[in-house]
Order: structure tokens, then C-alpha cells, then sequence
């Protein structure tokens, strides 16, 4: 697939994605490592597409909403922004999620804009509300906002992933070798400082074993992830059941 289509396809994944279609959707859509299969399917390169979206969901296993809904970062468009350009440009899975950061920042920006465009229909509602129209509070509520999503979001994405692969590689093709090594050092730090922000997320003193039974299982007992991921979702019912019987 050429460039053009893919910049199209990620314009259009990132708008659907922030569309809230059902907090399971939604939740699932805008996930880097959604998006990686995505990529994946649409460049034909799914084994690094993968990679580079695994390393980039650590970054972003903490990131919460505060209150009103705001989030420090958008995950959806650094995801949508950097895997395709550092999967067409070969790049290294580390410098790739320094990469995304930025656009991370500027996801918040343009979700910013949208929210205050968005007020325009809220007070059209409320004239549709006057005159007992329910098809106008609908168009209001979701058809408008849909294409106002549309076209603040797509055109973002479509210029970065259309424009950003040749720039990134010209940049790169200019970058000093210890500056190249720096940005890919300071990729393999960002995975443990999401995991750090997932612990104070949790922050249950009480959990932290658990939390280091397993990374050092993995580590020095070679036990598999996924097999890691299924005992630890056993212990989690069990410690579950177990405090509720001691309640009742």
C-alpha cells in the first residue's frame, strides 16, 4: 500500500477510534497496540508493527483521565502518527516511541479544540429542545459532532503519516551517531517509567508483591509473559474470593 492510502487509513482509524462508540470500543480502538495490528494489516510489516506498539503501551499502561475526561497524552495519535512512519522508514522500535511523545502532547491540543467547537451544537440542542424536535437534538448530539471530529482529526493524521516518513528519514539520515543512540536509550527508559506511573496508579502498598513475584518470575524463572499473565489472573480471583469470604 502507498503512502497516500496508508495516511488516508490512519486518518480515518484515528477518527473512528476517538468516536466513543461504547467505553469497550473506544478503550480497545484507541490502545497502541490496537493500532499496531492495524498497521500491521495495512503496511504487511506486522511482526515490527507489533513491536514498536508493544514498547509504545508500556509508555502509556498509567495514563488516566482527571477529572472532566482530560488526559496528559493521547495515546491514539501518537500510536496512529508513529508506527506507520517508523515502520515505512525501518526504524528502531526504541526511537520510534521517543518519536511519539510529542504527538502524544498534541493529541490533547486538538481534543481541546474539538470540546470547544463542540458547544456550538449543545446550544443548538437547546433551540431544538424549545421546539420539541427530537430528530435535531440527535443530529446534535451525534451525527454533528461526528463530522466536526472528522474534520479536525483526520486532516492531522493524514499530513503526518503523508508528509512525516520522508522528513523523518532525511532527519535521521542527519542525526550524529551518539544523538541517534540517545533518543534510543531514552526509548527504553519510557516503557519502566509507564510501569512506574501504572504503580502509583494502583497505589496499593499491599499489591506491590504480587507486582515483583511477577517480574522477577519472568525475569530469572523464564516463565513465559502470557503463561505470567494467566497465573497472575487466577491469583487475582482467587485473592478476590478469598477476602470476600472472609467479609461475609
Amino acid at each position: 500500500m502507498d503512502t497516500m492510502m496508508i495516511a488516508i487509513c490512519m486518518g480515518l482509524y484515528y477518527w473512528f477510534a476517538r468516536l466513543r462508540l461504547g467505553y469497550t470500543l473506544s478503550g480497545m480502538l484507541v490502545q497502541p497496540l490496537a493500532v499496531a495490528v492495524f498497521v500491521g494489516v495495512i503496511t504487511g510489516d506486522m511482526t515490527n508493527s507489533m513491536i514498536i506498539g508493544a514498547g509504545m503501551q508500556l509508555v502509556y499502561l498509567g495514563v488516566t483521565s482527571t477529572p472532566g475526561g482530560n488526559v496528559p497524552s493521547d495515546p491514539a495519535l501518537a500510536a496512529c502518527i508513529a508506527i506507520p512512519i517508523a515502520v515505512q522508514a525501518n526504524m528502531d522500535p526504541n526511537m520510534a516511541i521517543v518519536l511519539a511523545i510529542p504527538f502524544g502532547v498534541i493529541g490533547v491540543f486538538v481534543d481541546q479544540l474539538r470540546r470547544t467547537l463542540n458547544a456550538i451544537w449543545v446550544h443548538m440542542a437547546d433551540k431544538y429542545a424549545e421546539q420539541d424536535n427530537t430528530r435535531g437534538i440527535m443530529l446534535c448530539a451525534f451525527l454533528y459532532p461526528a463530522l466536526l471530529g472528522l474534520a479536525i482529526r483526520f486532516p492531522v493524521v493524514f499530513a503526518a503519516n503523508y508528509f512525516g516518513q520522508s522528513v523523518v528519514e532525511k532527519f535521521l539520515a542527519l542525526m550524529p551517531h551518539w544523538l541517534t543512540h540517545s533518543f534510543e536509550l531514552m526509548g527504553g527508559i519510557l516503557p519502566a517509567l509507564g510501569f512506574a506511573i501504572t504503580i502509583m496508579v494502583i497505589g496499593k502498598k499491599s499489591l506491590l508483591p504480587y507486582f515483583i513475584a511477577g517480574f522477577f518470575a519472568v525475569l530469572y524463572l523464564k516463565v513465559d509473559i502470557m503463561a505470567m499473565a494467566i497465573f497472575g489472573t487466577c491469583a487475582a480471583f482467587l485473592v478476590k474470593n478469598m477476602a470476600k469470604s472472609e467479609g461475609e
